[in-house]
């Protein structure tokens, strides 16, 4: 009897242990933490949210979020060589035919020519380029169709070396002053928008001007530009003076402080006398103002070809033009008319478009350029 009882109370302490033994563990695994899932290393940009356990918080307390971001790393920047598929296509497809002949002949001087013009080099530029391979095919320092294109690769590259590119920034004066010039529809204010988006990224304060009073939508549309960049925004009402604008926005610049404005003007045809003195007077105000103008960037569409040299001649001779902006040069046969601005006008081509984000407004490359049409 004894023995029967001593097994029962041993059978129930078991029972005990195993059961509150069971409870510790499921309160151990109650108060065990999740670990946040790991990221794999090429995942994009992300936001990780971590809820707190609501059966350890106060009653009281709702339940708090603790937010994770994890940076992407920075997209490499485009490079001109992959992202000037026609006018390149042009040139190499040519290019790779004449290397793969035997001789040079007059139809290799034919295709050469046909190949320059058809990318608007220019009449000018083209026979500049013939005639000195011409020369060197005379004087046997070129006898081969592979030596022949390694020659006009050396002479194309140096038809676009220039002394500088680069866009003056002087930190000596407040503001610089950057007037953007240009026909319609060229993408003039989405330029200005995306120079100053990267000028802004840099550290530079900047401030916009609307001087392109006469089309309203292009006012909305910098500003817009100068909210996503966190820049200043000046404007005026809508046909308003253009050169008052750009004064006021100037001005005001200089009392706070701004290192650069960006100033639109407004689209004006080349062939128009009286718009192009209008444009005229907006350089000459500018300089009448605080800091200094020290860019004049001529906007350009690319797929415009010889027309584009007309526009700058016409914009050089009004204001002082200082550089170029090859807009759309990724959509465009038409590359060559680099070529005809540099030798022609003496005006750098400094920035090219080659895409639709900001990240593809990039910085021009001579060299680089004329590798990829060859390569």
């Amino acid at each position: 009897m004894i023995a029967d009882q001593t097994s029962v109370i041993f059978l129930v302490l078991i029972a005990v242990v195993v059961v509150f033994g069971g409870g510790v563990v499921v309160l151990s695994r109650r108060r065990s933490r999740p670990q946040p899932p790991a990221l794999p290393a090429d995942s994009p940009a992300t936001s990780l949210t971590l809820n707190t356990d609501e059966s350890e918080s106060p009653a009281d307390s709702p339940a708090t979020s603790l937010t994770l971001n994890v940076a992407a790393p920075s997209p490499e920047p485009p490079t001109i060589g992959g992202r000037i598929g026609r006018s390149r296509s042009v040139f190499s497809t040519a290019f790779a035919k004449i290397r793969g002949r035997d001789t040079i002949a007059q139809d290799t001087w034919d295709e050469l020519e046909e190949t320059l013009l058809r990318a608007d080099v220019g009449v000018k530029v083209a026979d500049s380029l013939l005639s000195s391979l011409r020369t060197s095919v005379k004087e046997r320092t070129v006898t081969t169709p592979s030596e022949l294109m390694d020659a006009l690769r050396s002479l194309m590259k140096s038809q676009l070396s220039v002394a500088s590119r680069e866009l003056r920034l002087d930190t000596a004066v407040t503001p610089n002053v950057w007037l953007f010039v240009g026909v319609n529809g060229v993408g003039k204010t989405t330029t200005i928008g995306k120079v100053g988006a990267a000028r802004a990224a840099d550290g530079v304060s900047v401030l916009m001007a609307a001087g392109d009073t006469f089309r309203a939508a292009a006012a909305e549309q910098l500003e817009t530009w100068a909210e996503r960049a966190g820049a200043a925004f000046v404007r005026g009402g809508e046909g308003a003076d253009p050169a008052s604008v750009i004064f006021d926005g100037i001005q005001s610049a200089e009392s706070r402080g701004f290192d650069l404005v960006l100033a639109d003007t407004a689209g004006r045809l080349q062939n128009k006398t009286n718009l192009m003195d209008e444009l005229r007077k907006v350089r000459r105000v500018a300089d009448k103002a605080a800091g200094e103008v020290t860019e004049v960037l001529l906007v350009i569409d690319a797929t415009t070809g010889q027309n584009g040299l007309s526009q700058a001649r016409e914009f050089a001779d009004a204001t002082q033009v200082t550089g170029v902006v090859l807009t759309k040069l990724d959509g465009s046969a038409k590359g060559g008319i680099v070529f005809a601005i540099e030798t022609e006008l003496g005006i750098p081509v400094k920035l090219v478009g080659v895409g639709e984000t900001q990240a593809d407004l990039i910085a021009f490359d001579g060299d680089a350029f004329v590798d990829a049409l060859f390569d």
